[in-house]
């Protein structure tokens, strides 16, 4: 098997290392070949090398520094909106939701996540309208803050509603 193969490969590379003829034909054209044709003078071309690209390892482009602004210089707006704070918020299955009002966008890889009554309240998102499930009636505190991972980039204040929900006996 391993004669064969070397015999395939030997007899596929014979003619990319064959030699090539120039010579002038009947009609007074200069011609190529890669046999020299009787009766005629034909001269052998030097060819020069082949052009050959050596593969290299893929380079990665350098990834733009992070920015290195203070926590809370980032943005210059971040607060919650939609939330009522002179009258109880009526939600009888506890399900609502709230916007953030952030200026300027949020960028990449910053994420929002809420802060229910100052604990971490379920995912963080990159989408400015978040949603609030089941939260039990009463008062509660709310704020947004703007993370990098684990790092707090911007908290907005924290907002005090009351939930308002159908009491069923």
């Amino acid at each position: 098997m391993g004669r064969g193969f070397l015999l395939i490969l030997l007899l596929i590379a014979l003619p990319a290392a064959a030699q090539i003829y120039k010579y002038t034909d009947a009609a007074g054209n200069t011609a190529y070949s890669n046999q020299p044709p009787d009766g005629v003078k034909a001269q052998a071309v030097e060819l020069p090398p082949l052009n050959s690209v050596e593969r290299q390892a893929p380079v990665d482009p350098p990834s733009p520094p992070a920015p290195q602004a203070q926590p809370g210089t980032l943005y210059e707006a971040l607060e919650l909106t939609g939330l009522p704070t002179e009258e109880a918020l009526r939600a009888n299955n506890g399900t609502f939701t709230v916007s953030v009002l952030i200026k300027p966008r949020l960028q990449a890889p910053h994420q929002l996540r809420l802060l229910l009554d100052d604990q971490p309240y379920g995912q963080p998102s990159n989408v400015p309208i978040l949603q609030l499930v089941n939260i039990d009636r009463g008062e509660h505190r709310l704020a947004v803050q703007v993370i990098n991972g684990e790092n707090v980039i911007r908290q907005s204040p924290t907002v005090t509603f009351t939930v308002q929900r159908v009491h069923k006996p």
